[in-house]
């Protein structure tokens, strides 16, 4: 396929640049907000008929309506609905670290960005990192984090335009090291919500609430730079009602990376590269959703992370296999998913690798219109935004 099959124009007011919440009201002067990512709007495409779901339906499949008369869409909390016992979904677990972080450079004191991508060798404190404004920061350059100058960097290597390798100048253990840069750092937020040109000139500053909001409830190997979106929604409510439903929950690791945003620069699909991410896959993992898939019990992948991870280890013979490495995989249409047969994912940017992702699964046509209802009634997109649930029905 092509890069400009997957353009449309997304309205800046339907980027979420908060997770969802509700407002409550005590009386005419006391109003409150909650924030309720798992009562985001949840649509439902169903590849086989072909048919959308975007309300709630009672027992004779007539829509239901709110309180004020119109239909009431369907919420992330309808989702275990939708599944039986013994079904299982596959999350990505890996956490998000605090990888944006500001510094002056040396003698001029220009504020820089630094944006930590991964450590590259313990011992000697070097990480990958990008800097803005790129062109001012060169080799032999220093850096400092904090008003005591303990926090200091030296560039020592140009990667790419934007990109550096810094050696931290701080001599205590790694672990402190560790605790004291990153505490020097804020939320990673992506570029379209906390950017006033990409998100429709709102201003939207970056809060220490943001480190909760943008991590999934059950992250836990450190390791990405940006969150798995769909992850987001499942509070700790949520993952209960999946119990007492008897749905299954089990977990991959994929580092999720900035490639995930970059721009593809290329008409032809099958010219774009992806940048890699580190992931793995357990033999424990492998051992149960195995062995739900022979049972005949659906196989729900919560997120494009996920069919990423779960399609670079799948064998000939359609189970899960062990793994542990580095995977650039892009998935576009058309293609033939060997794993999963179920997927959620959230709506995503025009052009971008996520989109194209779920285009695959659910078959471009579908997830095609999918999308431009969304767009016709309001849904949100981005990382705090709704999402899509596709079934193999």
């Amino acid at each position: 396929m092509k890069l400009s099959q997957f353009k449309f124009k997304l309205p800046a007011e339907q980027i979420a640049l908060y997770p969802y919440s509700e407002e409550h009201k005590v009386n005419d002067a006391v109003k409150f907000s909650v924030k309720r990512p798992d009562r985001a709007r949840l649509m439902v495409l169903h590849k086989n008929s072909g048919t959308i779901d975007m309300y709630k339906k009672d027992y004779d499949g007539e829509i239901l309506k709110d309180k004020e008369g119109n239909n009431e869409y369907l919420r992330i909390t309808d989702l275990v609905d939708y599944f039986n016992e013994g079904d299982t979904f596959i999350f990505n677990d890996t956490k998000v670290f605090p990888a944006r972080l500001y510094g002056t450079k040396e003698k001029t004191d220009a504020k820089i960005e630094v944006f930590l991508l991964r450590e590259l060798n313990q011992e000697m404190r070097l990480w990958d990192v990008l800097v803005e404004p790129a062109r001012k920061i060169r080799i032999g350059n220093k850096l400092f984090f904090d008003e005591s100058g303990t926090m200091v960097a030296e560039v020592i290597d140009n990667t790419t335009s934007r990109g550096r390798t810094l050696r931290f100048l701080y001599d205590c253990p790694h672990d402190e090291f560790k605790r004291e840069l990153f505490a020097l750092g804020e939320s990673p937020l992506p570029r379209y919500i906390i950017d006033a040109e990409l998100n429709g000139g709102r201003e939207r500053p970056v809060t220490e609430d943001d480190i909760a909001d943008f991590q999934c409830v059950f992250a836990e190997h450190e390791g990405a730079v940006t969150a798995p979106a769909t992850g987001l929604h499942f509070t700790r409510e949520m993952l209960k009602r999946m119990e007492i439903a008897g749905i299954h929950k089990e977990f991959i690791t994929l580092h999720c990376g900035l490639g995930n945003f970059n721009e593809i620069e290329v008409e032809d699909l099958t010219k774009h590269k992806m940048d890699s991410e580190q992931m793995r896959i357990t033999q424990e993992t492998c051992d149960a959703v195995n062995k739900a898939k022979l049972a005949g019990h659906r196989i729900c992948a919560i997120g494009t992370s996920v069919t990423k991870a779960t399609e670079s280890s799948v064998g000939t013979d359609g189970m899960l296999k062990p793994f542990e490495g580095w995977t650039n995989k892009f998935i576009f249409p058309p293609y033939d998913f060997g794993f999963a047969n179920c997927m959620m994912a959230n709506f995503y940017h025009p052009m971008s690798t996520l989109l194209m992702n779920v285009a695959a699964f659910g078959g471009y046509e579908l997830v095609w219109e999918g999308y431009r209802l969304a767009l016709e009634n309001g849904y949100q997109f981005g990382c705090f935004g709704d999402a899509m649930l596709i079934l193999n029905d």
